[in-house]
């Protein structure tokens, strides 16, 4: 049986995340995934790829908060769905959409702990940002581009036995399964995992965060993505993990079965 061995969400893109249980399914992939984002003075999404130490960002939540910590620092409170403050234009690789400032208070602890000057924003509700229209109607927090990416342990299996042996966190995943063959999530199109429906919309090109040591915010070497090339390359990029688009809501969870409907 192909079953869910964890979730993850990650409330700040490129920060680090948390596993959960469960996991609710919402509008814009698991709640509260990916709706704070660090932008630069022009507004420009930052992540690990240019600064690394961005993986030193731990979070936690609560009924109504979240919990920023880094090394350091003191902890950082700031409301899980802020309101008040200002508006201002944001990108995300070629989107632009609004997001809420919050502030001076988060903008100058990000910039003491990252080193640059930055600041961090929200998506709120009325801030609506779809998925690449080749793959179908959906929407998506400040994901690079899809609400949910599916990753395999036995694929990540078959990696560290070809010689890069890389904790699964580095490809930052939000559901992961094992029981299927390695890269079988290759030829999925549509699966099922408890109560909720998922388009397999198209394969994941990765980057250079996976170089990142999230124990240490630092490049650590060329692996995973040396090894992948050898036998993930395509025309896309290097490829490891599965892009997906929610149809409906609903609470997943860690154990529930995955049902592959159009293999």
């Amino acid at each position: 049986m192909i079953a869910v061995r964890s979730l993850h969400m990650y409330p700040v893109k490129s920060a680090a995340g948390i596993s959960l249980s469960r996991a609710e399914v919402g509008d814009r992939g698991f709640q509260h995934d990916r709706r704070f984002m660090v932008v630069d003075g022009a507004g420009q999404f930052l992540t690990q790829r240019v600064l690394p130490r961005m993986a030193l960002i731990s979070v936690a939540l609560s009924f109504a908060s979240l919990r920023v910590t880094g090394p350091g620092m003191r902890p950082l409170e700031i409301p899980l769905v802020p309101s008040g403050g200002s508006l201002r234009p944001v990108q995300v690789w070629r989107d632009r959409c609004e997001a809420l400032s919050l502030g001076p208070g988060p903008a100058r602890w990000l910039s003491e702990l990252l080193g640059v000057t930055c600041e961090l924003v929200y998506m709120p509700e009325a801030t609506l940002r779809a998925v690449d229209p080749l793959f179908g109607p959906g929407r998506v927090g400040f994901a690079d581009g899809y609400p949910f990416l599916l990753a395999s342990t036995t694929s990540l299996d078959d990696l560290s036995r070809r010689g890069a042996s890389v904790p699964m966190e580095r490809f930052r995943p939000n559901i992961v399964v094992d029981g299927a063959p390695a890269f079988a999530e290759d030829h999925w199109k549509r699966v099922r995992i408890g109560p909720v429906e998922f388009r397999v919309v198209k394969p994941c090109a990765r980057c250079a965060i996976t170089t990142v040591d999230p124990a240490r915010g630092v490049f650590s070497g060329p692996e995973p993505l040396r090894t992948l090339a050898e036998f993930r390359r395509s025309e896309e990029g290097v490829l490891f993990g599965m892009n997906l688009v929610h149809e409906g809501a609903g609470v997943v969870s860690v154990g529930d079965e995955v049902t592959v409907l159009d293999p």
